[in-house]
C-alpha cells in the first residue's frame, strides 16, 4: 500500500465501515455488560441500562461505533449510506438516552468503570460532534455534553492521584487513554478551560519524559491491541514540541531508522480470530499502523527514520484492513473503528 493512497482505501471502504457500525450499533446480543450489581434483582438487559450505547458486544466498543459512523458522515457522506446514519445517530444520540449514559457513568459507584478507554472514546466521539458545524451534530453534540462533563471530571479527579502509568496493550493503557482525551482538552482550552489539557500534559510528562531505549523488541503479548511502545509515543508526539518529541523519540526507540526492534515492525500473527482475546491482534496491527503513520507525520520530512515508519505503517495496514469487515463478529464489533482512526 502506498502512503499516498490512505484517502483512496478510505473511499472504497467506508461504505463496509459504515454497514458494519449500523448492523453493530442495533446488535444487543451477545453482549459483556460489567455492570455492578447492587442486589440479587439488579439484571438488567443492556438496552435498559444503556438506552444508547446497548450494541457492539460492550459500551466501549458501542461508542467506538458511534464515532465510526459520525466521522464517516462528516468526512466521507457521499461514500455511505448517509440518511441511514443520520437517522440511527438521531436515535441513539438523543437527549433522553444520553441523560440515562450520563446518570450511570456519574454514579459514584462507578468511579472507576471505562477508565481510561471508555472514558477517552466518549470524550473522542463528543469532540467529533462539536467539531462539526452541521445542524444535526450541533443538536448531537448538544446531547452529549453532560457525559462529556462527567468524564472530564472523571480524568481530573484522577489524574492527580496516578502515580504510575498503565503500560500493558489493552484497555487500561494511560497513554492512549489520554490520547483520546486530547482533542476534546485542546477544543476546551482554545474555548478558554485549560483543565483538562493542563492535567493530560502533566500526566504525560511525569509519567513518559525520562524515558529511553524502551524494550519494544518484547511486544506483543497475546492479547494486545495496542503497542504500548507506540501508543506512549503517538501521545507524547501530541504535547511536546515538534522539535523536543523528535530529540525525545530518539532517546526512547533509538534505532528506528535501522528497523529496530524488528518485533515493532513486524504484523502480529492472528492465529484464530474467534478467539475474542486473540482477535485482539488484528486491533494491534491497525493501532500499529495508525501509530506509525501519525509519528512519521511528526517528524521533518527528511528525517532518515520517516521511510522505515511509513512502510511498517503500510505493511500493518496491508495485514489487517481486510479484517475490519466481513470478519467474525469477534473482530468485527469494534475493529472498524481502527481502521477509521487509520485512514483519517
Amino acid at each position: 500500500m502506498l502512503v499516498e493512497s490512505w484517502d483512496r482505501v478510505l473511499r472504497a471502504r467506508a461504505g463496509e465501515f459504515a454497514l458494519v457500525a449500523l448492523a453493530n450499533i442495533g446488535r444487543e446480543y451477545p453482549n459483556d455488560p460489567r455492570h455492578t450489581m447492587r442486589g440479587p434483582d439488579d439484571r438488567p438487559r443492556p438496552r435498559e441500562v444503556h438506552p444508547a450505547f446497548y450494541g457492539s458486544f460492550d459500551w466501549h466498543s458501542c461508542v467506538e461505533m458511534h464515532w465510526v459512523l459520525l466521522r464517516l458522515l462528516r468526512t466521507m457522506p457521499e461514500e455511505i449510506p448517509a440518511d441511514r446514519v443520520r437517522a440511527a445517530l438521531d436515535e441513539h444520540l438523543a437527549a433522553e438516552p444520553l441523560a440515562a449514559e450520563t446518570a450511570y457513568l456519574a454514579d459514584e459507584a462507578r468511579r472507576t468503570w471505562q477508565r481510561p478507554y471508555g472514558w477517552g472514546w466518549s470524550l473522542t466521539l463528543a469532540n467529533e460532534a462539536a467539531a462539526w458545524s452541521d445542524p444535526d451534530a450541533r443538536r448531537w453534540a448538544a446531547n452529549l455534553a453532560p457525559l462529556a462533563q462527567v468524564v472530564v471530571g472523571r480524568y481530573l479527579e484522577w489524574l492527580p492521584k496516578a502515580t504510575y502509568p498503565v503500560r500493558y496493550g489493552m484497555h487500561s493503557n494511560s497513554a492512549f487513554g489520554l490520547a483520546r482525551a486530547l482533542p476534546l482538552a485542546a477544543a476546551r482550552a482554545e474555548a478558554g478551560d485549560g483543565a483538562l489539557l493542563a492535567a493530560i500534559t502533566e500526566a504525560a510528562g511525569r509519567w513518559f519524559a525520562a524515558d529511553r531505549d524502551y524494550p519494544g523488541g518484547w511486544e506483543p503479548s497475546g492479547i494486545d491491541f495496542l503497542s504500548p511502545a507506540l501508543v506512549e509515543a503517538e501521545l507524547m508526539a501530541s504535547v511536546l514540541e515538534p522539535g523536543a518529541f523528535a530529540d525525545w523519540f530518539a532517546r526512547f526507540l533509538p534505532e528506528v531508522a535501522a528497523g529496530r526492534p524488528a518485533a515493532l515492525f513486524t504484523p502480529a500473527e492472528v492465529s484464530d480470530p474467534t478467539d475474542g482475546h486473540i482477535a485482539h491482534l488484528h486491533g494491534l496491527n491497525l493501532s500499529r499502523a495508525w501509530c506509525w503513520r501519525r509519528l512519521a507525520e511528526a517528524l521533518p520530512a527528511g528525517d532518515e527514520r520517516v521511510g522505515p515508519m511509513r512502510a511498517a505503517a503500510a505493511r500493518h495496514a496491508d495485514v489487517a484492513l481486510p479484517h475490519a469487515a466481513g470478519s467474525h463478529y469477534m473482530v468485527e464489533h469494534w475493529l472498524a473503528a481502527y481502521a477509521v482512526l487509520l485512514l483519517t
